[in-house]
């Protein structure tokens, strides 16, 4: 099975990650302002920031609010970005801007 991060644990992230803990994945998890105890009851390995996610695991979702969220998810002190290297697959599937999107890929291809 995959080595999955999941960075954003709402209401629409935690059913998210609590499925692909329940099919097998190894999944790391973060979310502000807390991790939901029940994800790592069912077997979901809490991480301290989206760095330690993004170094754990090989698929990287993010599932945040909105295009400021998302940027401060990677990009901030400890983001993902900081966590990433060769081969890792970054999948943001937050509602946000395209164009923002755009410029976020090309800051995470850099």
């Amino acid at each position: 099975m995959s080595k999955v991060g999941f960075v954003g644990l709402g209401i629409m992230g935690t059913p998210m990650a609590e499925h692909l803990i329940k099919a097998g994945h190894e999944v790391y998890l973060y979310s502000i302002p807390s991790i939901p105890a029940s994800l790592v009851q069912a077997g979901g390995k809490a991480c301290a920031s989206g760095k330690e996610v993004a170094t754990n695991a090989d698929i990287i979702i993010t599932m945040v609010p909105d295009t400021p969220h998302v940027a401060a998810a990677l990009f901030d002190p400890n983001g993902v970005a900081e966590g990433l290297s060769a081969g890792k697959i970054v999948v943001d599937m937050s509602s946000i801007s395209p164009v923002e999107t755009k410029r976020f890929v090309a800051r995470i291809n850099a």
